[in-house]
């Protein structure tokens, strides 16, 4: 099957991934782009899990202030070279997770950081609630509903190429 340059370049331009990754997803997917983007997505979640491994001691710190001082979040997200750390995609993500803290209320990073006796407390039916609520990964990011951080963040890491990693988060509200 022969996939055109066109619709090559427009997965590309849609999910920022590879041209040759975007050729051999519209190739397995019969050149349905909206398969071929399920594809990437997919790949690039694999990608994630095994740059997790791979230590990331670079990055940024982001400031988040809203409600004119009333609000503000300090997040740190850490990469693998200095040179991702300047990266404009990688800075619009930091920026973009700050504000998510800022709105979303998060008061964990992940799951595994949830002490044992809050769930221990809950029932099946309300944990994935309680994380989907509580644990700033497994919230829908408020800028796109059809993703969650942890997405965004996977599909972060397949673009780039390099280890991504939410280190730690500090919300500060006035009065609270």
């Amino acid at each position: 099957m022969s996939i055109p340059a066109e619709h090559v370049k427009e997965l590309r331009i849609m999910t920022g991934a590879g041209l040759m990754d975007c050729k051999n997803a519209l190739l397995e997917a019969h050149g349905n782009i909206d398969g071929a983007i399920e594809i990437l997505k997919k790949r690039g979640l694999a990608l994630a899990k095994k740059k997790a491994e791979r230590v990331a001691g670079e990055g940024a710190i982001d400031a988040y202030i809203h409600q004119g001082g009333r609000l503000g979040v300090l997040v740190e997200v850490n990469c693998e070279t200095d040179f991702v750390a300047r990266n404009e995609d990688f800075r619009t993500f930091v920026h973009d997770v700050a504000m998510h803290i800022a709105a979303a209320n998060p008061r964990y990073i992940s799951r595994e950081e949830v002490p044992e006796e809050e769930v221990r407390e809950l029932s099946a039916d309300e944990l994935n609630a309680f994380y989907r609520e509580t644990c700033l990964l497994n919230q829908i990011f408020i800028r796109d509903e059809g993703l969650t951080v942890q997405e965004l963040l996977a599909n972060l890491i397949a673009k780039i190429g390099e280890n991504i990693v939410i280190r730690r988060f500090a919300r500060f509200g006035l009065g609270e």
